[in-house]
């Protein structure tokens, strides 16, 4: 897994934790509006990867 892969589940998990344990609705919100902004980061990274997978020689 790449370093940036890595990094971008590491702030989803955090994301989710975060939103969990917010007591406020106004942070919650914030952390899942965050989660989801990072998880669309993470699946255009995955694609990048793939597109860069096909391009290789087998």
């Amino acid at each position: 897994m790449r370093a940036t892969s890595l990094f971008y589940s590491t702030q989803i998990e955090q994301c989710a934790r975060n939103a969990a344990d917010a007591v406020l609705d106004n942070q919650r919100t914030m952390f899942l509006r965050a989660q989801a902004a990072w998880q669309t980061l993470a699946d255009k990274e995955i694609a990048a990867q793939a597109e860069r997978d096909k391009r290789l020689p087998a």
